[in-house]
């Protein structure tokens, strides 16, 4: 994957994000069946997480678990997250995803729903999983995080240093906007602007007026609503709720990008050069990550995308080349 090249008739960072989206294959056979749990959060909330099983194998170790964090308004129903399910099956690993609050068809219960530094939920939720794993057969545990939920993972794996090591044995990001302000702008212009931009706000909108709902004064609703950009939605929402004092505030200090050498656990970060959300600019170079990360930027794939074979594509070969890497670290 660290040497990716779309197909000839994928050309573009725009196509190579959308197409695979809404029309390549993402499993062979059928789609993952997940088994739902619902946890609850420290301060009073839930979150729901979405489990698949490993094939059922006698007499042999537990199987490792995966544990794959999605993107912005994200699900274990999105594309990758369909791919990496079906390939973890295939590898005989056990699959989770943990859907940030308000992603997984339910409001959630608290005054805040979910953003990109979001490190301590992460945190939160990998040592349940550790915890979970050690009162069963010790089996080790894989992270991985796409888009939003790649920065996120990233931010906490930084902050978690030589600790991380105690419930993860390797992390991987894909796509991550890991200069959140880059991101931002480029997210706000252009086509981007009028694509992306909108598909997110439709529902990211609602949600926030339904918190509102929930949580009378909890912001300005006319600001709310006259947002056209996630600049202004992250002004308004995401950025006060969450203990931020705005969204230069919010988007500097959720950054991963600064931070990547304190990572102190095997780190794998995904970035495709042409990816219409992550400017090629702002990615990290060599000399600015620690020893443990490996930084793999091919020239094309998109958002999310690197799609493989003749139309429709597919894409599975990134959520192979990735849990291959993470495998090797067990």
């Amino acid at each position: 994957m660290h040497d990716y090249r779309s197909p000839r008739w994928l050309p573009g960072g725009h196509l190579q994000t959308i197409w695979p989206a809404l029309w390549s294959r993402r499993h062979d056979g059928p789609a993952p069946v997940y088994r739902r749990e619902r946890w609850d959060t420290p301060d009073g909330d839930f979150i729901d997480v979405d489990f698949q099983d490993p094939p059922q194998t006698s007499g042999a170790a537990a199987a490792p678990l995966l544990v794959l964090f999605h993107g912005l308004e994200g699900s274990s129903r999105s594309h990758y997250a369909e791919a990496f399910a079906a390939h973890a099956r295939a590898q005989g690993l056990a699959f989770a995803v943990p859907h940030f609050r308000g992603c997984s068809g339910t409001i959630n219960r608290a005054p805040r729903a979910y953003h990109s530094g979001d490190y301590e939920e992460i945190g939160w939720i990998l040592r349940r999983f550790a915890e979970r794993e050690r009162a069963r057969a010790g089996a080790p545990i894989l992270a991985a995080g796409v888009s939003l939920g790649g920065n996120a993972l990233l931010r906490w794996a930084e902050e978690a240093g030589a600790t991380a090591a105690q419930a993860v044995r390797a992390v991987a990001a894909v796509s991550a906007p890991l200069d959140l302000a880059a991101g931002g702008a480029a997210i706000g212009r252009g086509f981007s602007r009028q694509v992306y931009t909108r598909m997110f706000l439709r529902t990211m909108k609602p949600k926030a007026l339904a918190k509102l709902a929930q949580h009378p004064g909890l912001f300005d609703r006319a600001r709310l609503v006259a947002a056209r950009d996630l600049y202004a939605f992250d002004d308004v929402f995401t950025a006060p709720l969450h203990g931020f004092r705005n969204t230069e505030d919010y988007w500097a200090r959720a950054s991963a990008k600064p931070h990547l050498r304190a990572i102190r656990v095997p780190a794998l970060v995904v970035n495709a050069r042409n990816d219409p959300f992550v400017p090629a600019a702002s990615l990290p170079g060599a000399h600015e990550v620690g020893s443990q990360v490996t930084l793999w930027q091919p020239a094309h794939g998109g958002h999310v995308g690197f799609a493989m074979g003749p139309p429709p594509g597919h894409v599975r070969s990134m959520p192979e080349a990735v849990i291959a890497w993470l495998r090797a670290h067990l």
